[in-house]
């Protein structure tokens, strides 16, 4: 099934990657010019491949709750609550995706982890 936007695109690669889907996700929508911009990792698809793969094989019951997403035209974000297990507050990330064409060139991602108790009454989603 190809998806009908780049929204769409962003939203099928997070949810393939997240379920531990890591390798079909960047068979479907990663470019092979790929880069990232995560500092914790080299910034080729690769490193970031394996990365994702690696906490897929240490989080198995991970899951993503898409909040929001925005396109406009070759840029994407998504707004979502990742959580490692059930019983995990998650963590509030936004990913900015880059497309040339149909394909994710470029990735920026950001998450903060969602406290307990939190001063602010609106949440974080």
């Amino acid at each position: 099934m190809m998806a009908n936007s780049n929204k769409e695109s962003a939203i099928s690669f997070l949810k393939l990657a997240s379920s531990g889907h890591v390798r079909e996700a960047y068979s479907r929508f990663i470019d092979g010019g790929f880069r990232h911009h995560n500092p914790y990792f080299r910034g080729d698809a690769a490193a970031l491949m394996a990365a994702m793969e690696e906490n897929a094989a240490q989080h198995p019951d991970k899951t993503i709750e898409i909040c929001h997403a925005l396109e406009d035209s070759n840029l994407v974000a998504v707004h979502a609550c990742v959580k490692f297990n059930p019983d995990d507050l998650g963590i509030a990330t936004i990913h900015l995706f880059r497309f040339e064409g149909e394909r994710i060139v470029e990735l920026w991602d950001v998450g903060q982890v969602v406290p307990e108790n939190s001063l602010n009454a609106y949440e974080m989603f």
